[in-house]
C-alpha cells in the first residue's frame, strides 16, 4: 500500500467517525433521587417516615441537616434542612407515592389528624380518575404536596 492510499485511508477513517451519529446510551436514565428543601428536618423526618411509611436509610454526611428515605428500589428522597420560611406550592407540583388501598391510607391520615384534599379542592374527598385510580393530595409540614394513589 502505497503513502498515498494509506493516508487517504486514514482520512476517511477519521471523518467517518467524525460524520457517524452519537450511539444511544445502552439504558435509558433512571431516578436517583429528588430532593427537597426543608425548614425543620425533624418534622419532616417524622412526617415521611411515620406517616408515609418510607424507610429511613443511612446518609454520609451525618450532619443532622440531611434525612435520606427509600421511595423506591434505587430510588431515595433527600430531606435537606435549610429553607429559610414555609412557602406555598403549587398542588401541580407534588410528588406521587402509590399505596395498596386508598381506604387503609386515609385511615392512617385521620389517626394523625393530617387533612387531604382530591383535585379540586374539596376537604376530605377522594379524585376518581378517568382510568379508576383512586386519588388524594396531602401536603407535608413544609407545604410540599403529595399525591397518594391506589396505582399500586
Amino acid at each position: 500500500m502505497n503513502r498515498t492510499t494509506l493516508i487517504g485511508l486514514l482520512i476517511s477513517i477519521c471523518i467517518v467517525g467524525v460524520l457517524r451519529p452519537a450511539q444511544a446510551q445502552d439504558k435509558n436514565p433512571v431516578l436517583n433521587h429528588m430532593a427537597l428543601s426543608v425548614y425543620r428536618l425533624d418534622k419532616s423526618t417524622v412526617f415521611y417516615r411515620d406517616v408515609l411509611q418510607l424507610d429511613t436509610v443511612p446518609e454520609p454526611f451525618h450532619d443532622g441537616k440531611h434525612t435520606w428515605l427509600q421511595i423506591g428500589p434505587n430510588s431515595y428522597l433527600h430531606l435537606i434542612e435549610g429553607a429559610k420560611e414555609i412557602t406555598a406550592h403549587d398542588i401541580a407540583t407534588h410528588l406521587c407515592f402509590s399505596v395498596p388501598s386508598i381506604d387503609t391510607f386515609i385511615a392512617r391520615l385521620n389517626e394523625y389528624d393530617i387533612p387531604y384534599i382530591n383535585w379540586q379542592g374539596e376537604k376530605q374527598q377522594v379524585t376518581i380518575r378517568v382510568d379508576g385510580v383512586k386519588q388524594l393530595y396531602l401536603q407535608d409540614p413544609d407545604g410540599h404536596w403529595i399525591e397518594i394513589n391506589d396505582e399500586y
